[in-house]
């Protein structure tokens, strides 16, 4: 090994350390003051974050560990609200934990572990570090799912979640032995060097292996056809758990199609393009669809997951086919873009899913939002703004994410955009009745009897008030985390 500039990887080895002192110190808390573990999971948030926006402040493009790790300002980006999203989860699920038995270390230390699984799949530039940081993350994931050991539904997404991410992984490891087996190298810029100049033994292998990796992608954005898991872990789930698998994952998983198809295989473009165009169709059309036929609320959710997936996976089908590969910046900045506001808005969401909870009551139906109005003007409000911005409704954040990823889709011209861009649009109208309908219950519909007055803790309240002002705000000036996300790839790119 020739250089390790262990400064490269400075966030990940603060978050792991202090994790590991979380996992110790929290040994010697009692349950009644969980509260001190929390207050110290949050310290090293911000501690992680710190380190990260220095290095997102002073451009830092390094590698660490003889290239096998690169910190760009893509990375810090994504790094940064992971961070942000995993600590929302922790503070959101306070209460609903407590009710539950789930105020426990493991609670933390699990989602530590899982984020720091995330930094690893982000700043990862060698396939097999890629799935070092995929299995981190996923493994601490499975065992966040199965955290009420107590609760047969939870236990039994647990189940699913592992056997089918299992599955997946092993399509991305068989994906990544084809690309080497073609290539001889596991170095993603090595790689891409050799595919460029054609230095492989076999352009069928390298295909079949794209094929293959596209499939294990697939799977972590779950998208169809390989969503099967997400409606049953998501209803499965302990919410706050639902909450940070919708949410966090998603900007590792765009993190590793970026390196893997951009930085690794651009020059196959014409062939993966293809794949993620059937896939983001079939996406749009079933998650769509199904989700009309749905009554419990994270089900319904899941399948709006998918269809969102689906939309933002449209953004990479556009003008690198057409021969101009550095409009890719256009492409994965309205995709880095949609990703990071979808993950902000969903948190709102499963947030008065935990507002409208109570101890024995999981408030999971759709049902339960009837007369919300009538109870609660003000958060009726929040959710009629996350709706909003979910169906893509000006002038909510939604509506903005969905006009660059059509703008990026339809930049470099041709039938087949135009095509994708009126089927995404139809789609995107037929998912706007299943969250009007929600609207249309909190407002028009009478409460049921005897549901009590929301009680949930003022921090709750006051994070979710915020949430959903964010959704606003950032629908009425999105060019600031925008031109964030399109600075962070050109300059990732070197475009």
């Amino acid at each position: 090994m020739q250089e390790l500039n262990l400064i490269a990887a400075a966030p990940e080895i603060v978050l792991l350390a202090a994790t590991c002192l979380v996992l110790m110190v929290d040994l010697f808390v009692p349950d009644d003051k969980r509260y001190l573990t929390l207050s110290l999971t949050l310290t090293v948030l911000a501690l992680t974050a710190g380190v990260t926006w220095i290095f997102l402040a002073n451009d830092v493009v390094m590698y660490a560990f003889d290239g096998l790790y690169v910190t760009d300002p893509m990375a810090s980006v994504l790094k940064l609200f992971a961070v942000l999203v995993t600590a929302l989860v922790l503070i959101y699920s306070q209460g609903y934990a407590l009710d539950r038995g789930m105020w426990k270390g493991e609670l933390f230390t699990l989602s530590l572990f899982s984020l720091l699984g995330m930094f690893v799949m982000i700043s990862a530039n060698n396939l097999l570090v890629v799935y070092l940081g995929l299995e981190l993350q996923s493994l601490s994931l499975y065992a966040l799912v199965a955290l009420r050991r107590d609760d047969g539904r939870a236990t039994e997404a647990a189940m699913k979640y592992f056997v089918l991410g299992a599955l997946a992984s092993g399509f991305l490891l068989y994906g990544m032995s084809m690309l080497y087996g073609a290539s001889g190298t596991l170095d993603i810029n090595e790689l891409a060097r050799r595919v460029a100049v054609g230095e492989v033994a076999s352009r069928a292998a390298l295909v079949l292996g794209t094929v293959f990796l596209v499939a294990g992608l697939a799977f972590k954005f779950g998208v169809v056809p390989f969503h099967m898991w997400v409606p049953d872990v998501y209803e499965g789930a302990p919410t706050p758990v639902t909450m940070f698998i919708s949410s966090a994952p998603k900007l590792a998983a765009f993190a590793i199609t970026y390196r893997l198809l951009v930085e690794g295989l651009l020059p196959l473009a014409v062939d993966w393009q293809q794949m993620i165009a059937l896939i983001a169709v079939a996406s749009l059309i079933l998650g769509n669809l199904a989700a009309i036929a749905q009554t419990n609320l994270k089900r319904m959710l899941a399948y709006s997951t998918i269809a969102q997936m689906g939309f933002m996976l449209l953004a990479l089908v556009g003008p690198i086919t057409g021969g101009q590969p550095m409009n890719a910046t256009l492409d994965f900045s309205a995709a880095m873009f949609y990703v990071i506001t979808y993950s902000l808005t969903t948190l709102g969401t499963f947030g008065m899913i935990l507002l409208m909870a109570r101890q024995g009551h999981e408030a999971e139906e759709i049902s339960d939002l009837a007369g919300l109005n009538q109870r609660s003007p003000w958060y009726a409000l929040v959710m009629l703004m996350l709706m909003f911005s979910l169906a893509g409704i000006p002038p909510t954040v939604g509506f903005y994410a969905k006009f660059v990823v059509l703008e990026a889709l339809l930049a470099g011209g041709g039938t087949g955009p135009v095509v994708l861009a009126v089927i995404a649009v139809m789609a995107s109208l037929i998912g706007a009745f299943y969250y009007l309908r929600i609207v249309k219950l909190m407002y028009f519909d009478a409460p049921a009897a005897g549901v009590p007055q929301l009680a949930a803790s003022t921090d709750l309240r006051v994070l979710l008030s915020i949430n959903g002002a964010l959704v606003l705000v950032l629908g009425l000036f999105p060019q600031y985390l925008l031109q964030l996300c399109t600075d962070a790839m050109v300059r990732s790119l070197g475009g």
